[in-house]
């Protein structure tokens, strides 16, 4: 898809996300009794503006979210003023805002997981290599078997292996089906505990080929292609079958590069070589997987609200389980809005065009969550303090401690977004990497 147009989307995505915002901090301000004196579209210099009752409604010259302005906003001696309200209605309008940000993340998530997904399936998933000491090297399992059940469950995609042996009794040893040398064999392994993951692993890395053959003086060989090789896709399309390759070759003009993803050993490795009008990989032989074939999956309404609810209640533990990593490498952890943007281009040019539904989802999401961060002048900060007073009976914080609160808030929100512009600036030039 055209880089410009994933800009446009991610733009526009961006612009209704905080427009939402800012009507639900409006909404709730009105039935509160609060005086809403502007609800602006755009940041000023103000195009046009229609006045409705008590409120202007304006169409502002920089197109960078909304805005909702009200009267005494932190003097509660005007007239139906926020300030005036009290800290538990208060602590509503400011909830609001980031809430429908979260709410609109939940919708979008549900959306995408109850999209029609293109899946690999076939007859089975081919072994590329073996991890030492692991549980498939024990068992004698080689490169170049296909495992086709488990368990008496077949094996067709590449999620089966880890969801069977998951669901497998713990400590429990398992039974694999493998082809090997047009032979059926029965293996038998025991599972070990992965501690990175919390996941029970045999030790394997799965494709639907392997490089049988390649050429010493073809040119696939001298670009990096070795026998054992896994070809994962070609020029970001993915390879499952003999007729994926010429399909993915045709898309190269003559002439231009010719991009590879290999899996060697457990790791990717990436190699070009120049299109000389291949209408497949010269030199290289492959052993495939039968049956493989691309088919459409669909999660049931129920499931996919049910999944896109949980992932946005255990957000809060996600996040925390990142600290490490976002300490490590602040670098791919802290993204704003460029590189929220870039990392938009890169999934949907990588995983199609419905991972923008993902993505806004997400980016709505981190919206959300940033202004409930208890840190003056952001939302949090805001229901922080109206959350002081109202376990202090509705006895006020003094002005001098609010507005220093604000005053420090401030600086340091200041700080962060020139950091995160910063990296995302730093970041552009080499990308996440998808």
């Amino acid at each position: 898809m055209n880089v410009a147009l994933i800009v446009i989307i991610f733009i526009v995505g961006l612009f209704v996300a905080i427009c939402l915002h800012e009507l639900g901090h409006f909404i709730v301000a009105k039935r509160a009794g609060v005086k809403v004196e502007e609800f602006g579209i755009g940041i000023p210099p103000r195009i046009f503006g229609i006045k409705r009752g008590e409120t202007i409604y304006s169409i502002n010259a920089i197109p960078l979210g909304a805005f909702v302005r009200t009267a005494g906003e932190d003097d509660p001696t005007v007239p139906r003023s926020l300030a005036g309200k009290r800290p538990w209605t208060r602590f509503g309008i400011y909830a609001t805002g980031p809430l429908v940000n979260i709410f609109l993340a939940f919708v979008l998530l549900s959306a995408f997981l109850a999209l029609p997904i293109s899946t690999v399936a076939g007859n089975g998933l081919m072994v590329n290599s073996v991890a030492e000491n692991s549980p498939a090297e024990e068992a004698g399992i080689k490169p170049g078997d296909i495992i086709f059940e488990i368990e008496g469950q077949p094996v067709r995609r590449r999620g089966d292996v880890q969801n069977i042996v998951n669901s497998a009794e713990e400590g429990k040893e398992i039974t694999l089906l493998l082809l090997r040398n047009e032979q059926v064999e029965d293996i038998t392994l025991k599972p070990e505990l992965d501690p990175e993951s919390q996941q029970r692993k045999i030790g394997v890395w799965l494709w639907w080929n392997i490089v049988s053959r390649v050429g010493e003086d073809s040119p696939a060989y001298e670009a990096g292609i070795r026998y054992g090789d896994t070809i994962l896709n070609i020029n970001e399309q993915v390879v499952y079958n003999d007729r994926s390759i010429p399909d993915a070759l045709c898309s190269v003009e003559e002439g231009e590069e010719i991009n590879l993803v290999l899996l060697r050993g457990g790791e990717t490795v990436s190699i070009s070589l120049a299109n000389d009008g291949y209408e497949t990989l010269p030199g290289v032989e492959l052993q495939w997987v039968d049956g493989t074939h691309i088919e459409q999956e669909r999660l049931p309404v129920w499931r996919a609200v049910y999944l896109g609810a949980r992932y946005i209640i255990y957000t809060p533990v996600l996040i925390i389980e990142a600290i490490p990593l976002i300490i490590e490498s602040p670098d791919m952890a802290l993204v704003g809005p460029i590189g929220a943007g870039q990392l938009t281009v890169e999934v949907v040019r990588s995983s199609g065009f419905s991972n923008i539904l993902f993505m806004a989802s997400i980016m709505s999401l981190g919206i959300g969550i940033f202004n409930l961060l208890p840190i003056p002048p952001l939302d949090g900060g805001g229901m922080l303090v109206a959350f002081i007073e109202g376990c202090r009976r509705g006895k006020r914080l003094s002005p001098r401690t609010v507005r220093l609160a604000y005053t420090i808030g401030t600086a340091f929100l200041i700080g962060l977004v020139i950091l995160i512009t910063f990296i995302d600036i730093w970041r552009l030039p080499r990308g996440f990497g998808l």
